[in-house]
């Protein structure tokens, strides 16, 4: 029997009311949940008085939560069901705890234990645990590899690709990240609440709307504050908005990397248009600003949202335009057709979320399955493509560009009215938890706050899509030619400071 509890995205929950397993039914339980088709949202560790504990939330058709004491060491759970691979490495980096019989146990993101001394069963923690990482290797005479970055030739992020290689053919590629160490969650445990935001919304830049949505829905469950109907139209709009920024984005540089610069150039400058809207919104490009715990902290007036719906009249046809222009060119479907290919059953092994799940055939999101604001009255389809290929990744947001401004149409087409709000130093629920969860451009994005008996930030935990999405890059590489890693990547986009965190 399933001795995990429902709990609905979003809602507050008396931490004592969590169920609280032995580890070996603990164990049990997570293993037959995700076995039967459940992903993980949330799988971490946290300190509660002298004690250390786990918390794992799950989620079917509906999200559960339990959690136990952390041992010092454990029987991995990723040998038998790989969706928790990445969690638990990053809970051996972070406290030293050791997954007995893990098949990839390396450093995340390669900063020092976050316990300095000893653990809760008396053992000195090692800084270097699972580190002095050596790279995986493919023997052979012909074999060779390829390294590149940190340091890229575009003003990117760090990020280190290791291709193993026989001749053209990537036969592995081994994805090392971690090269930013800005410490997020623990400054989101260390500041009052009214600096949460601000943090919350430079988790990842293009990203801002996404994360900022769940600090704030995080906080509003943990305190009287409640936004009304008109902010969460608001917030609607501005996450769409921020969708359909990168995804148009994203299609540029699909253009770029097969030579097809007229498109490349269209999207570039269309990309920008849709910034500018934010801009209009509530005064940057990014969308930093507008999202409070309570609701938002700029109003849409009438003028507003006439000039939304004009600029929108007037982008559209443009937009389909450029679409049909790049989807028709038999140049463009030779190269994005059965290119960088993640089977259905490696996309789920994964857990791979958004636009990367969408295309290999996971129908799963947030806004349809799990909805917040104002998406429980839109109908969101599904959106799944079956082949997982690039030309599957770049028709996915084909799709969500022409869905994201009929949302934002049908979202402006009548007056909004909401009050705004400003920053303030809010008092938490105490011995509460919450998740939220939100559909951002990338997929899933996930937050998870505890607080103590004090209505203090115990535990602050952040997930962003990339999180589970960095390994379908490297899959989708494998029997592909080298050439193709360009394409692929852009195919993804994933984020690196998402990650790194």
């Amino acid at each position: 029997m399933n001795a995990f509890l429902n709990i609905s995205n979003g809602e507050k929950l008396d931490r004592r009311k969590i169920p609280h397993l032995a580890f070996a039914d603990f164990r049990e339980n997570a293993l037959e949940i995700v076995g039967k088709g459940g992903k993980v949202v949330q799988f971490f560790a946290y300190p509660d008085g002298t004690s250390l504990k786990l918390l794992a939330v799950l989620r079917t058709d509906r999200l559960m939560v339990a959690g136990c004491d952390a041992p010092g060491s454990y029987p991995s759970l990723t040998q038998v069901s790989e969706p928790f691979h990445l969690f638990e490495r990053e809970m051996a980096e972070q406290f030293g705890l050791r997954p007995e019989g893990h098949p990839w146990l390396k450093m995340v993101r390669y900063h020092p234990n976050y316990h300095k001394a000893k653990d809760v069963f008396g053992n000195h923690y090692k800084e270097d645990i699972p580190g002095n990482y050596t790279y995986y290797q493919v023997e052979g005479n012909e074999i060779h590899e390829v390294a590149v970055g940190p340091v890229h030739a575009g003003v990117i992020e760090p990020g280190h690709f290791r291709f193993n290689c026989i001749g053209e053919k990537v036969l592995h590629l081994e994805i090392q990240l971690g090269y930013q160490h800005r410490g997020v969650e623990q400054l989101l445990q260390g500041v009052q609440a009214k600096r949460l935001p601000i943090l919350a919304e430079n988790i990842a830049g293009d990203t801002t709307i996404g994360h900022s949505l769940c600090m704030a829905q995080a906080v509003e469950a943990l305190t009287p504050v409640q936004p009304d109907k008109g902010a969460r139209i608001i917030r609607s709009i501005a996450l769409e908005l921020e969708r359909l920024a990168n995804h148009i984005g994203d299609l540029g540089a699909l253009s770029g990397d097969v030579a097809f610069l007229p498109p490349a150039n269209y999207f570039g400058r269309l990309r920008g248009d849709f910034l500018n809207l934010s801009l209009l919104l509530c005064g940057n490009r990014f969308g930093k600003g507008l999202v409070r715990p309570g609701g938002v902290r700029f109003t849409l007036s009438d003028e507003v949202r006439k000039t939304l719906n004009e600029r929108l009249k007037e982008l559209k046809p443009q937009v389909e335009h450029v679409l049909e222009l790049l989807f028709l060119a038999s140049t463009v479907r030779a190269r994005f057709e059965d290119c960088g290919c993640v089977s259905p059953a490696d996309a789920d092994h994964l857990g791979l979320v958004g636009p990367a799940g969408r295309a290999s055939g996971l129908a799963y999101d947030v806004r349809r399955c799990f909805p917040t604001e104002h998406y429980g009255e839109l109908g969101i389809p599904e959106n799944k493509k079956t082949t997982g290929d690039v030309y599957a990744r770049a028709r996915v947001r084909y799709d969500e560009i022409h869905q994201s401004m009929g949302i934002i149409q049908s979202l402006i087409g009548s007056s909004v009215e909401t009050k705004t709000v400003a920053a303030s130093d809010l008092n938490l629920a105490p011995l509460s938890f919450v998740v939220t969860l939100n559909e951002a451009w990338r997929g899933e994005v996930s937050h998870a706050l505890l607080t103590d008996n004090e209505g203090k930030i115990l535990r602050y935990k952040v997930k962003d899509p990339s999180f589970h999405n960095w390994n379908g890059l490297a899959m989708a590489l494998r029997n592909t030619g080298i050439s193709d890693f360009p394409l692929n990547n852009k195919s993804f986009n994933l984020s690196y400071c998402g990650f790194d965190l």
